[in-house]
């Protein structure tokens, strides 16, 4: 008999049975009044979890990369110059996009482990008055940090810029605090297999009316990702080409889920499960990736592993032995860390299995740790504070 234990990765995240069932629908004929009537409460959901006060919301076939893609090609055009840090794979990531497609980006080299830089960010826009968008990695999934988005938008209206502000939430929409109009995003790119616990194929995209205006003058090119065409199927309740009809389903109600619970206690939860994992980690006599606990990232744990230790050999060994799927260090932190996600359809108790596994693993491959420790740790902390499912009750 096989079972499915739980995944530690910062996404895709476990399914919920609810959303899997949504998704899991007979063929419908994406051009009637039935597919409109799923899509409207997808659309107005995202909406809502985003803080949109005004601008559309895009949901393409695609995953956060093609979200990426989708932002600059419909906003902006060869030569134009756009202003990213590099602090992790994958904020490289969407520099290296850019650059195929021919813009010039500035790139503002910081430490991996730390966040935007808010001041090396507001004196290159001061200098450069040309600097069409602004590129931010709210959450850097490879080192578990979180950046200050709110703060961005000061540095930027501090510099007296008009660019715009750009916003890969893949990692931290629907499962940390999020406010689009509030903090002056421009565009935000979000994907079903994160926050939203949804099999991974949607990109899901915020855009402003700024945005917007955008399209009028930017000649990159793009046909599936083209955002005037999805607009215009939109104003008739439907899509430009076939449209992925389960997945929307799902983000229906997704979003249902995540509103029941409250997004306010969504994202409480998320802290909490987070504290947890890095109280373990404290008593395992490690630390996070991330420079400062004012970086923490409350939905992937970043874990700086011991000299002489290979964090990718514990994932292999989770993943063969145990069954269990942790995330291996990327880039620059290859080998270097383990991660742990927690974030999406998660439990205390269901957190507190990861990290037991963890923990089997280090004493598997000799690593100079005490068999419990963390756990104990992490179960003080949960104790003591507000159990997930009485937080979802309230």
């Amino acid at each position: 008999m096989s079972f499915q234990n739980p995944v530690f990765i910062p996404g895709p995240t476990n399914l919920p049975e609810s959303i899997r069932k949504a998704c899991d629908m007979p063929t419908l004929d994406h051009r009637s009044p039935a597919f409109a009537r799923i899509f409207k409460p997808a659309v107005e959901g995202v909406r809502r979890v985003l803080k949109m006060d005004a601008g559309e919301v895009i949901l393409i076939p695609s995953t956060g990369t093609g979200g990426w893609e989708a932002a600059v090609s419909n906003t902006l055009s060869p030569g134009d110059t756009v202003l990213a840090a590099r602090f992790g794979m994958f904020s490289h990531r969407w520099i290296d996009l850019c650059q195929r497609h021919g813009l010039n980006v500035q790139i503002i080299e910081t430490p991996w482990g730390q966040g935007a830089p808010l001041a090396a960010i507001e004196a290159a826009l001061k200098a450069d008055k040309s600097i069409k968008a602004v590129l931010a990695t709210h959450n850097e999934t490879a080192t578990g940090v979180k950046s200050d988005i709110a703060g961005i938008r000061r540095a930027m209206d501090a510099a007296g810029h008009g660019a715009m502000l750009m916003v890969d939430g893949v990692s931290s929409i629907g499962s940390m605090p999020f406010e689009f109009s509030a903090w002056g995003v421009d565009i935000a790119v979000a994907g079903s297999q994160k926050g939203f616990m949804l099999p991974a194929g949607l990109a899901i995209l915020g855009i402003s009316p700024k945005a917007i205006s955008a399209m009028e003058t930017a000649t990159l090119p793009r046909t599936f990702f083209d955002f005037k065409d999805m607009l215009t199927s939109y104003a008739r309740g439907g899509f430009p080409y076939t449209p992925p009809v389960g997945l929307i389903a799902g983000l229906a109600h997704a979003i249902e889920l995540l509103e029941s619970e409250c997004l306010d206690n969504v994202y409480a939860r998320h802290h909490r499960l987070a504290e947890g994992v890095r109280r373990a980690i404290t008593a395992w006599g490690m630390t996070p990736y991330a420079a400062t606990p004012d970086l923490y990232s409350d939905t992937v744990t970043a874990v700086k592993v011991p000299a002489g230790c290979d964090g990718t050999a514990l994932v292999q060994l989770a993943a063969s032995k145990y069954g269990v799927a942790f995330g291996v260090g990327l880039g620059e932190v290859a080998g270097k860390v383990f991660r742990i996600g927690h974030l999406g359809m998660l439990t205390d108790v269901m957190v507190l299995s990861g990290l037991a596994t963890a923990e089997m693993c280090m004493a598997d491959l000799g690593w100079p740790i005490t068999l419990g420790s963390g756990v104990a740790a992490a179960q003080d902390y949960y104790r003591g504070t507000v159990p997930a499912l009485a937080m979802a009750a309230e």
